[in-house]
Parts: structure tokens; sequence; C-alpha cells
């Protein structure tokens, strides 16, 4: 007699892959330009993309890369090593974090570099210290590697800054990592040099990795500066491990070049996991990026100067709102309000009991496109990503306004 085939044996995805959910930010990214495609007039605050070109002198090297036969070939898995070499240098001048290219891995952008890290850190069952609000990948790539994310909230009350008080609360004898992020993606806040050395002093104290994402490094605001975790605290180097890439700060989100840095160690285990995942990241991307990284900055100052005129000019039209509460951001290019005196309020003929709710109502009423709370954490927040036109941001707010008014 046959047995019937069980739950399991017809399962047709894993329960691994199919606990994950879709990136939130890339989901109304992508609803806002299907929406435009057919005609509707919707302005998207959700995509964390800069709205300017990769500046000429990239592009130029990537033509002149297309053209050349030996990139057309394999190259080494962890990056060619002339670019490794250039991160390396690029770090010690932009943060002031001397490491040997032997500790770089250039990946397939952020993302992959933020999966490997785990990947190669975390075992099964190993807790990961998450300040939440945390940008929408950071929970599902620690699960992918077996790895449990814990929240320690930060709300708009504390500027969206934990302390050292509230992540000792959350630190157990299974805690292995600490998540840290400054400036912040969805929030915009930046840690001051004090508290990063006071966080980084006590994860060393107990034995944590920290892992530090780094990619908004020089989107910082007015007086605000920012810190890198190994610098203000050497003696958690040999236990820490430096996420960025060209994306945010070079406008080239879409050419995929990210890296991580840390112990030579760790960044061969990664490297060997690259090895079989994906091999080297495509050889026209990383001759772009090293004409990025070994350039000078104007063309980056050039955009934070815009970004910071959006930043104030957003913040300020969402104050203006009742209900709503928005604090300044630092850093990147994301305003993230509380919009907890908005809930439960009539809109439109229609009631939003969550903010999930409330970014459905803005996009059917307002076609404006913003991202709900619920994806970096707890409900009552929206995040609205200030990198796009003047013109489209001013229009997109004012909507909400006339919305909420």
């Amino acid at each position: 007699m046959i047995s019937p085939p069980s739950a399991t044996s017809t399962r047709r995805i894993s329960s691994r892959i199919a606990s994950i959910t879709e990136s939130a930010t890339l989901a109304v990214d992508a609803k806002a330009k299907a929406l435009k495609a057919a005609g509707r007039p919707v302005i998207g605050f959700g995509a964390g993309e800069p709205d300017f070109p990769t500046p000429d002198y990239i592009v130029e090297a990537a033509v002149a890369a297309c053209t050349d036969p030996k990139n057309h070939r394999y190259t080494p898995a962890g990056g060619l090593p002339e670019l490794k070499e250039a991160v390396a240098a690029k770090t010690a001048r932009d943060s002031g974090y001397h490491v040997e290219p032997a500790q770089v891995l250039i990946t397939n952008g952020g993302k992959q570099a933020v999966y490997e890290t785990f990947a190669a850190l975390l075992d099964p069952g190993d807790e990961v210290l998450v300040p939440t609000p945390y940008w929408t990948t950071y929970p599902e790539s620690i699960k992918l590697a077996g790895g449990v994310p814990v929240d320690v909230l930060a709300d708009e009350t504390t500027g969206y800054r934990v302390t050292v008080d509230q992540l000792e609360a959350a630190r157990t004898d299974r805690t292995k990592v600490l998540l840290f992020v400054s400036p912040s993606n969805p929030t915009g806040a930046v840690y001051a040099p004090e508290a990063v050395r006071e966080i980084g002093r006590w994860a060393h104290e107990h034995g944590l990795w920290v892992v530090t994402d780094e990619i908004y490094e020089h989107l910082t605001y007015g007086d605000t500066a920012f810190s890198s975790m190994p610098v203000e605290v050497p003696e958690l180097a040999d236990r820490c491990v430096v996420v960025n890439g060209v994306a945010k700060t070079y406008a080239m989100t879409g050419w995929r070049v990210g890296w991580m840095i840390g112990p030579k160690d760790v960044i061969k285990a990664a490297g060997n996991l690259q090895s079989h995942a994906t091999s080297n990241v495509a050889n026209v991307s990383q001759r772009a990026a090293l004409a990025a990284v070994t350039g000078d900055l104007t063309a980056v100052e050039t955009m934070r100067a815009a970004f910071d005129r959006r930043r104030r000019t957003i913040v300020s039209m969402l104050n203006d709102i009742d209900g709503v509460y928005c604090p300044e951001p630092q850093g990147a290019f994301y305003a993230y309000p509380s919009v907890k005196g908005v809930l439960g309020r009539e809109i439109a003929g229609r009631t939003a009991g969550t903010s999930v709710e409330l970014a459905e109502i803005i996009l059917d009423e307002a076609e404006v496109a913003v991202v709900p709370g619920e994806a970096f954490g707890p409900s009552g927040y929206l995040r609205l990503s200030y990198a796009l036109g003047d013109d489209d941001l001013a229009e997109g707010v004012g909507r909400i306004q006339r919305l909420l008014s």
C-alpha cells in the first residue's frame, strides 16, 4: 500500500523562502510606475534612489570598459584587485578607517553585502539586535541566514535613536550581533560621535559583533557629521563588518556595486559563498565604480545641496498637516513622519486604522505613493523619499495636505 504524500513533501516552496516577504519599498515603487504607465498622474515617494543621472565621468569609464576584451571574461569572484585597493583608499579618505584590500569584498549591491555578512556570521538561533524602524531588507537577510532579528524600538520622541540602556535590555545569552545604521534608512537619524562611541564600547564589552551600514555616509546636513563605528571604537575592528556601496552617493542604484569590509577570515568566508552564488560583479559596473570611488566628490556635493533643500521643504510641509509630526532628518534622503494623529479619522469617506490603510487611501485619493511604517516596524508612520524633483515633491506633499486637511 502506498502512503499518501505528506504535507511537507507536497509543499512547492520551501518554508525558508516562503517566509520572506517582498521588498515593500520596491513594491510601492513598482505600483507607482505601473499606475503612471497607465496614464495616472501618480507621484512616487517610495524608491530610495537619487533622481540625478550617474555623473558623466563614471558613465564614460563604463563605455570604455565595454570595448576592452579583458572585461568580457570572468574576473576574481571577490572583486577586481584594483577596485578593492580603491575601496580601501576611499574608506581611509572618507571615514579615516584604514584597511587592507584583503579585507574588502566587492558585492552585487549593498543588499548582497548585507546578506553575505549575516550568512558568514550567524548560526541558527543567533540573535541580532535591530534598531527599529529598520530598512525592510535587514530582518529578511537575518532570517535567511538562520538568525533571529530582535527589534529595539526608537520612536519619534527620541529622534528614532536607540540608547545603550535599550540595547542592554534586549541583549540575551543568544545575542551575537548588533546592527548599527547611521545615517538611517528609513528615518534619516544620525548618531552623534559620542553616541557611536558609547554603543560601540558597550558592544565590545559584551563580545558582540557589529554590522554597520555606512551607505549614506556622505549624506548628512547642517552641522551633523558622519562617524564610523570602527574609527570611533578601534578595539572593535576585529569584530566589525562595514557595509557600503556606490548606489546612493554616486546615483548608481542600477549599477549594483557594493562591498563589505571586515576581518580577513569573515571576508574569505563571504567570498567563498559569493563564488558559488554569483561569481564576480559585472566587470563594466566594477570599472564604473572604480571611476566613482577614485574621483572627487564635486557631483556628490551638488546632489547633497539639492537633498538638503528638499529636506527642509518636506519637513515643513508635513508638519503643517494636522495630526502629523515629522522630526527633522539629519541624514540620508527620507522623511519619516508619525501619522498616529491621523489614524481613525475619516478621510474622503474612509477611515484608516493603520498606516497601511492610510497609504492606500493616499494613493487612491491623492495619487501619491508612500511606504507605510509596517514595512519598517510598527504601524503609525509613513516613509517619504525626498530624492525626487522639487516640483514633484511640493505637488505630492501638497496633495497629501489637501487630502488630510
